[in-house]
């Protein structure tokens, strides 16, 4: 199999114990070349930690990581994060121009290309005319759109997302989510998206994944074969979209109740 046949993410019968606490266990499954999988479960399941791993910022004790085909050793350029807590991950100091840069000027980018690539990338967020704005003069979905826009500037073959719009009201989270899978499938970038949300692992994923807790097992996997682009209304409204709802919910019921 070759370099670009290889999954983007493997995880292959991985375990992890933090001071004798087995975090996860036994955890195997595969996210393919431009494949969106979400990752649902309940809180202590080990979904960070799984992200934490793809990062190469957690080790497992047992089985395998690999990107492409090649084991996790350390953080590399081809992986972006988007953190939930925004307003951390951005420097207050810097405008979202100068947020947005930090990517560019990290990868060695020449200064006299930079303005064009930050224009270019703050409208395809949705941020035209805002490049000269503080976080602190900026909502929670605009600066959530900065950090996003700072991700993509490090052209990532493989994106990690950790509950991005978690922190947001609903209309702007709707409002990201379909900006998001607009702008995965303009670029085919891979992506590993983390929520407790399983509607909206629903309406994002090509699959999704969910785990068991203490510890993190894979409970299911499931097939989501909603067409795209989606819709808020009608892909919500679809049988296979409350099929899945149904087939999710009855396992975490199950789990809560067993």
């Amino acid at each position: 199999m070759t370099t670009s046949n290889m999954p983007a993410i493997s995880f292959d019968r991985v375990s992890l114990s933090i001071a004798n606490r087995k975090i996860i266990d036994d955890v195997s499954f595969e996210v393919s070349k431009g494949e969106f999988v979400c990752v649902v479960g309940p809180s202590g399941c080990g979904k960070t930690t799984l992200l934490r791993m793809v990062i190469g910022l957690a080790q497992p004790n047992d089985g395998e990581v690999r990107r492409f085909g090649q084991p996790v050793t350390g953080p590399v350029r081809d992986v972006a994060v988007v953190f939930q807590d925004y307003g951390r991950a951005l420097l207050p100091w810097r405008t979202a121009a100068g947020n947005v840069a930090l990517a560019l000027e990290a990868a060695g980018t020449p200064k006299a290309e930079r303005a064009d690539t930050i224009a270019s990338l703050l409208e395809k967020v949705g941020l035209r005319g805002h490049g000269d704005k503080y976080p602190g003069q900026l909502s929670g979905g605009m600066q959530q759109r900065v950090q996003i826009a700072r991700c993509l500037a490090q052209q990532p073959g493989i994106l990690l997302m950790d509950e991005p719009f978690g922190a947001l009201d609903a209309m702007t989270r709707q409002t990201l989510q379909d900006e998001i899978a607009e702008i995965v499938a303009g670029t085919g970038t891979t992506v590993m998206f983390v929520t407790h949300d399983i509607d909206e692992a629903i309406y994002l994923g090509d699959r999704v994944v969910q785990l068991d807790a203490n510890p993190g097992r894979v409970a299911e996997i499931s097939d989501v074969s909603l067409a795209r682009p989606r819709d808020q209304i009608s892909s919500r409204e679809a049988p296979e979209f409350l099929r899945l709802r149904h087939v999710l919910f009855a396992h975490i019921e199950r789990s809560a109740h067993p």
